[in-house]
């Protein structure tokens, strides 16, 4: 059985099995099908997971200014909507009992975006937390 944790990723990129894991996360818990369906488009590579340094990144999708996939100020049922879903998996992870699984990312030649786990990255950077696992993916060259 699939668990969605940053120990199975682990157990997967041994097996050389990484991609199996994104997908399997992305189609499930992760609940983000349509980016699951575009990372199938084209080749990729995988690696990881590997602790990162968050301020490497930051989050694509929320309601600040200048983010990628912004949610408008208008839309306050969504911005309360994502502040609590962040304070939720704070508290979670706090709880100590979580595997979290790893934030997934784009790796642009050294440059990184942040395509998966934006309210979890939230929440560490809630919480204080400098760095966590990552999984890195990269489109492959021809």
């Amino acid at each position: 059985m699939f668990e969605p944790t940053t120990k199975s990723a682990i157990e997967y990129a041994r097996q050389n099995n990484l991609e199996e894991w994104v997908h399997e996360y992305l189609c499930g818990e992760g609940n983000n099908k349509g980016f699951s369906e575009g990372l199938k488009l084209e080749e990729r590579e995988y690696t990881g997971p590997q602790l990162m340094p968050l301020d490497l990144f930051k989050r694509c999708y929320g309601p600040e200014p200048g983010v990628k996939y912004g949610i408008r100020e208008d839309d306050k049922e969504q911005i309360k909507w994502f502040w609590l879903n962040i304070n939720g998996i704070a508290e979670r992870y706090k709880a100590g009992d979580w595997d979290m699984p790893p934030l997934i990312i784009q790796d642009f030649d050294g440059e990184f975006e942040l395509n998966d786990g934006n309210h979890r990255y939230g929440a560490l950077k809630k919480l204080g937390i400098n760095e966590y696992w990552i999984i890195l993916w990269k489109t492959k060259i021809k």
